[in-house]
């Protein structure tokens, strides 16, 4: 433990696109790494990926580690594990940041089993201890109904894996410099556990919440009838809807529609929110928000506490008003 420095990132790439959280993460352990007095080092399989290094750069990364390999094109959980733990193993790092991906939550254990350490999962906030500096991992517990503060004191790395969206990406800055540097992970044919036959990607109807600038997000008191009222509302903002845990429970919407501890973290440029109290859960998912209006019958719902505007009052009557506003400024 005396010997272990750095922080290092996993960076996902799929198909030679790297995924956003990798950017976010790289802001993270960037902090945690000028908090320590460390590099932050970014971690990149794949194959035919080289060109993505500088993109790591200019968004934080003091070296990044290529790890190139034909078994590393798409994702196959034995190749990954195994060059990430022997990546691992020759730098004994302090800190280990992975994305909550469906990627993610298949390795991170896998990689904390063989290097024998705890893995914290889905964090909503790291910070260093002052007196310890250790690395505080906080994330949801008990359904969500509170926040666990963990500790990892006795083993390294310190590893944690972090949902898409919780985290700010840095500014790219182009005129960073950094080490680029390729590692073998000496892979072997009979790494390959799995053969992936053929890839099927569903088409996306609609983009992800976490990329939208406008939500607009109904909870419980919508009601099924009033999601329709939504969507009506979104369409003329050029939104998407989103929703509750209770409003996706009643199944009112999808689940990949969820905002909240246990659904997607979202940090839209407007969100509102109608019919939905405020509950610790969801506030937790959505309170970074640019501008945040809430309409709710309720004048003491702590979506209150948040909110920049605040509607008292009831979206029935309310949200109709203002789909007839919105039409008449389009055909204006």
């Amino acid at each position: 433990m005396s010997q272990s420095k750095d922080v290092l990132v996993f960076c996902e790439q799929r198909d030679g696109i790297l995924q956003k959280v990798s950017l976010e993460l790289l802001g993270e352990g960037r902090k945690l790494a000028d908090t320590l007095g460390q590099n932050l080092v970014a971690l990149l399989p794949g194959s035919g990926v080289e060109n993505l290094c500088s993109t790591l750069i200019a968004h934080g990364a003091d070296e990044v580690i290529h790890v190139d390999h034909p078994y590393l094109g798409d994702y196959m959980n034995e190749p990954y594990t195994k060059a990430m733990t022997a990546v691992l193993r020759e730098g004994n790092y302090e800190i280990v940041l992975i994305g909550a991906t469906a990627i993610g939550r298949d390795l991170a254990p896998r990689v904390a089993a063989r290097v024998k350490t705890g893995l914290t999962a889905d964090c909503t906030s790291l910070e260093i201890d002052g007196e310890t500096r250790q690395l505080l991992m906080t994330r949801p517990a008990f359904g969500g109904n509170i926040l666990a503060t963990i500790i990892c004191p006795e083993h390294r790395p310190q590893m944690a894996s972090i949902r898409p969206g919780v985290m700010l990406a840095p500014v790219q800055d182009n005129t960073r410099k950094g080490i680029i540097r390729s590692f073998d992970a000496n892979l072997k044919e009979s790494d390959k556990n799995v053969i992936i036959l053929e890839t099927v990607r569903a088409a996306k109807k609609t983009k992800d919440i976490t990329e939208a600038k406008i939500l607009i997000s109904g909870g419980r008191g919508t009601g099924k009838e009033g999601f329709a009222v939504l969507e009506n509302v979104a369409q003329l903002l050029g939104g998407q809807v989103s929703a509750s845990r209770a409003a996706v429970d009643e199944g009112f919407a999808p689940k990949d529609r969820q905002v909240g501890q246990t659904g997607k973290t979202v940090r839209p440029q407007l969100y509102m929110a109608c019919g939905i109290s405020g509950a610790i859960q969801h506030l937790a998912g959505m309170e970074e928000s640019e501008l945040i209006i809430a309409v709710n019958k309720n004048a003491s719902a702590p979506i209150f506490d948040v909110a920049d505007v605040g509607i008292v009052g009831d979206m029935h009557k309310i949200l109709p008003k203002l789909i007839t506003r919105l039409e008449a400024i389009a055909n204006e």
